[in-house]
């Protein structure tokens, strides 16, 4: 295998995009006839990369700004992604909302959003058995559609999959690129604010306050005059695509080595190969990327300390994400922070938070403070939904958007009162008018599930839902702000 070892600095064994093959491995899919699996990885190594490395270090240098309090993540989409949402109209959809989510966010923190989708490869899902019953038939799990498929006829692992993966989030890749470059993100549009789906009047009257005086704000910079300069960069903006990083054959067939770069910038850099020969590269002069996405994460059941995927992420230069959950120990936590960013790198990890409403207070707290007790700067991120999965009367998954609700506004509250900050929210979501989440200014109730439910894994957040959470979080930095402002008069 290609040598590229990590900086000494940062661990003592050497690292290799297939080092985490001599490691043992949560949640790994078996394959009926390996060498097929081999041929379709092969295939899937010579197939063009699916984002650049200028665009991954834009990211990285963007996060730095979240961890240090000078920007917030935004991380949205679905529980797991279809290979039929790659349609124009689910796409339009899943933008739309982050779009308009993050510029609610902007209004009421006063502070840039980062954008990154759970979308163009989140493919895979982990699954707490290897089999499930239907119609009392003990069958394989369903595993995400690069896996297998969702008919119960179909739970084969499939490999060919694998290529079908590829290329279904390499057009979703081109779309948003296409739609982004057309001006799809152009905020000056009236008729992309529609609150007609808000049953309270007070929270429809609340939201509609937000929205005339955030178009009043960009009115009165276009009759001065800003139009050209400042109003220019509402009209695009920066958007990255994000995945559980299961599937480590998969992954390691993307991941390039690229030469090593002293400092990354936020600006846009000038083409340049995007995956060189190897034989041109000494070891010690690149950096290995995993060019499936721009930001990968950890799941909660494959965290293991001497498992096969911490081993791989440590190796990638991509900025990485890690779930914390009840069973993460703090000691645990913050061995998994020494060996991911050995470097101290301000956002080089960020710490996905999902405990449910019930449980953060008993969690969160010894989390924080075990990571300021470190040089770690990690950026801080709540996942309000997964914490928070019930079971309605009619048997659907489901979840409470006021459970949702608490256990964002507890974790803001907790990391201010220990000195620390909640730097982003990561949430399951979609651009579609679905009903399988409860409450929301909707009032959807568990009556309504049935209506529209069309998630095949977890519930999502729907369109009105969404943006619900984000005007809520806008009021409470808002109220936070106006509470500074009163002290310091």
């Amino acid at each position: 295998m290609t040598d590229c070892s990590s900086s000494p600095a940062a661990t003592t064994a050497p690292w290799a995009p297939d080092s985490w093959k001599d490691k043992p491995i949560k949640q790994d899919v078996v394959y009926d006839d390996p060498q097929e699996l081999e041929a379709v990885v092969a295939r899937v190594a010579t197939l063009p990369p699916l984002v650049s490395s200028p665009e991954i270090d834009r990211l990285r240098a963007q996060l730095k700004d979240v961890a240090e309090g000078r920007a917030f993540l935004l991380q949205g989409g679905d529980c797991a992604e279809s290979f039929d949402y790659c349609n124009p109209a689910a796409i339009e959809d899943k933008l739309k909302v982050l779009l308009q989510m993050s510029l609610v966010l902007i209004w009421g923190m006063r502070l840039p959003v980062v954008r990154i989708a759970r979308m163009a490869g989140q493919y895979a899902k982990p699954r707490s058995s290897p089999y499930e019953t239907i119609n009392g038939e003990k069958i394989l799990s369903y595993r995400g559609d690069n896996v297998n498929s969702i008919d119960p006829a179909c739970r084969r692992p499939d490999p060919q999959r694998l290529l079908s993966a590829y290329f279904h989030s390499a057009s979703t890749v081109n779309y948003v690129r296409l739609l982004l470059a057309a001006g799809f993100a152009d905020i000056h549009q009236p008729k992309a604010w529609d609150l007609g789906h808000v049953r309270n009047k007070d929270i429809r009257r609340e939201y509609q306050t937000i929205v005339n005086r955030l178009t009043d704000s960009l009115g009165f910079m276009e009759v001065i005059g800003a139009t050209d300069t400042t109003l220019s960069a509402l009209n695009t903006v920066d958007l990255y695509t994000s995945h559980e990083a299961l599937l480590l054959d998969y992954e390691q067939a993307l991941t390039r080595p690229m030469p090593k770069t002293l400092v990354a910038s936020t600006s846009r850099k000038p083409y340049e190969p995007s995956t060189p020969p190897r034989e041109s590269l000494a070891p010690d002069l690149c950096d290995w990327y995993n060019l499936s996405a721009h930001f990968i994460w950890i799941g909660d059941r494959t965290r293991q300390l001497d498992g096969a995927h911490v081993e791989y992420f440590r190796g990638v230069k991509n900025p990485v994400g890690v779930k914390v959950g009840p069973s993460m120990e703090a000691e645990e936590l913050v061995r998994v922070l020494d060996i991911l960013d050995p470097l101290f790198e301000p956002g080089r990890v960020t710490l996905i938070t999902r405990y449910g409403a019930g449980k953060i207070g008993d969690f969160l707290p010894a989390h924080i403070k075990a990571v300021q007790k470190t040089n770690h700067k990690p950026v801080w991120c709540c996942d309000p939904c997964h914490g928070n999965t019930t079971t309605a009367p009619s048997g659907h998954k489901t979840r409470s958007f006021d459970a949702i609700i608490s256990e964002i506004t507890s974790s803001i509250a907790i990391h201010s009162d220990l000195g620390s900050r909640l730097s982003g929210v990561h949430l399951e979501l979609t651009g579609e008018h679905v009903t399988e989440c409860t409450g929301g200014s909707q009032e959807l109730s568990h009556s309504d599930l049935p209506n529209n439910y069309q998630t095949f894994c977890d519930p999502r957040l729907n369109y009105e839902q969404s943006l619900d959470i984000a005007f809520k979080i806008a009021k409470v930095y808002e109220s936070q702000r106006e509470s500074s402002s009163s002290r310091q008069a």
